[in-house]
């Protein structure tokens, strides 16, 4: 009797023993495979609940053991407990520290990067592809009166909130965060040294950045933007209109042709500043933090007048007359018959 029940304490002991290596393995031992030593990373939506985590891990074959790592799931209560985001998964994460990562929300950043946009479509379709937040609901921020005012913006100059640069995001990011970090972003750019240097110029930051994105539009070249900014300057001082060919492609909403012909100027809209005087409405496009500062410490010269060289190096013949300026204009036009480019 004694042997049957040393035998039963002892099956017991042997039981227990291979429930607590079980229960071991299904905590600690690693239970993520990896192709390789590179770190993969998971997307989880807002809203997802822990069956879309499921479905996340197992459709990129993440898990090995996967009733292990339910158990261990249900037992930390992660199941009631998801939290959306970017994470990096390594390869060998054991269920527990998995677990403790998703459940923790300690998500990764992205880096959003934006540069020269034109339009406001275009714009959040680029936002959108980076982070969570859908096109339509940018779009539709940009294009409310109310919700802009809290941005000191309108309709034609939201576009000016955007500083073009490089930005650390969380993934999840929806559109209101985005537009405050933007907001933020956009104060500290506009620091006391630029506002000044704006005042200077008798004008305001949204005018700065409109002039900017003609800037943007004209050129290329870094080296020659201050000159071609004090062109502009030069003509808005005199209340000459700006005639830039950038603001006629916007306002027709076509950007490919390369020559700019008389039945375009003659398109009516407050963008065209052949016929109409001063600045547009708004900027053409998100410009550059190089042509914005072009514009702020601009050259301060003699010219009224610029056309793209001759020879197609994407720099400019600047002139102080009209005589110079048609002389020029006549050198460039013949280039572009010899080359047969006529649109």
């Amino acid at each position: 009797m004694k042997k049957f029940i040393l035998i039963i304490l002892f099956g017991g002991i042997i039981f227990a023993g291979f429930k607590a290596f079980q229960l071991y393995n299904g905590i600690k031992e690693p239970n993520v495979n990896l192709e390789s030593n590179q770190p993969a990373y998971i997307y989880i939506p807002t809203g997802s609940d822990y069956k879309d985590v499921i479905n996340i891990l197992y459709s990129n074959n993440l898990i090995i053991n996967r009733a292990s790592f339910e158990w261990v799931a249900e037992k930390k209560t992660y199941t009631t407990n998801i939290k959306p985001g970017k994470y990096k998964i390594t390869n060998g994460m054991s269920n527990n520290s998995l677990i403790n990562l998703l459940r923790s929300g300690k998500q990764e950043s992205v880096r959003l990067v934006f540069n020269k946009i034109r339009t406001k479509e275009l714009f959040a379709s680029v936002i959108s592809r980076q982070i969570e937040m859908d096109s339509i609901s940018l779009v539709n921020k940009l294009n409310d009166i109310e919700y802009l005012k809290k941005y000191s913006k309108n309709l034609e100059t939201a576009m000016s909130l955007f500083i073009p640069n490089t930005y650390e995001f969380y993934w999840n990011t929806d559109v209101d965060g985005f537009m405050e970090r933007m907001l933020n972003e956009y104060e500290r750019f506009w620091n006391k040294s630029r506002k000044k240097k704006a005042a200077n110029l008798n004008m305001t930051c949204e005018e700065i950045i409109t002039l900017a994105s003609i800037v943007e539009e004209e050129t290329i070249k870094n080296d020659e933007k201050r000159r071609l900014a004090g062109v502009y300057i030069n003509r808005l001082n005199k209340r000459m209109r700006l005639q830039a060919d950038p603001t006629v492609k916007f306002a027709i909403g076509d950007f490919n042709f390369k020559r700019v012909l008389n039945k375009h100027l003659e398109f009516d809209s407050p963008y065209n500043t052949y016929r109409h005087a001063g600045l547009p409405p708004g900027p053409i496009c998100i410009p550059s933090i190089a042509s914005i500062d072009a514009v702020l410490d601009s050259e301060n010269h003699k010219y009224y007048y610029f056309c793209a060289k001759d020879d197609f190096s994407g720099y400019h013949a600047f002139a102080k007359t009209l005589k110079q300026h048609n002389q020029n204009a006549a050198k460039y036009r013949s280039a572009l018959n010899r080359n047969r480019i006529y649109r």
